[in-house]
C-alpha cells in the first residue's frame, strides 16, 4: 500500500510539473511599443495642406475631410504619395473613380 501511495504522489507530481511546464512554454511577454502616429489627426489642417494647390479647394477640402475621417491619415503633398495611407488611396466613389485628393 505504501509503495501505491508513493506511485501515486509522484505521478501527481510529475503530472503538476509538467502542467507549470506547459504553461510556462505558453506565457506570451508583451512590451508596449508606442505608436510613431497619433491616434488622431487634425483633419482640417492636414486638408489645408494637401489642399492649398487645387483649384477647387472647397471640393477637395470636403472629399479630403471625409477621406482624412475614416482613415485618420493624409498623404503628405499636394497630390501622390498615396503609398502613406493606403486606406486614403484605395476609398472610391460608387462610379469606381478615387474618392480622396
Amino acid at each position: 500500500m505504501a509503495a501505491t501511495t508513493g506511485l501515486v504522489f509522484a505521478m501527481l507530481f510529475i503530472a503538476f510539473d509538467m502542467l507549470l511546464l506547459m504553461e510556462s512554454g505558453q506565457m506570451v511577454i508583451t512590451t508596449q511599443v508606442d505608436n510613431p502616429l497619433p491616434h488622431e489627426i487634425d483633419c482640417e489642417k492636414a486638408c489645408d495642406a494637401r489642399c492649398r494647390l487645387s483649384s477647387r479647394q472647397k471640393i477637395c477640402k470636403r472629399a479630403c475631410g471625409t477621406c482624412c475621417a475614416r482613415c485618420q491619415c493624409v498623404p503628405p503633398g499636394t497630390s501622390g504619395n498615396y503609398d502613406v495611407c493606403p486606406c486614403y488611396a484605395n476609398m472610391t466613389t460608387h462610379g469606381g473613380r478615387h474618392k480622396c485628393p
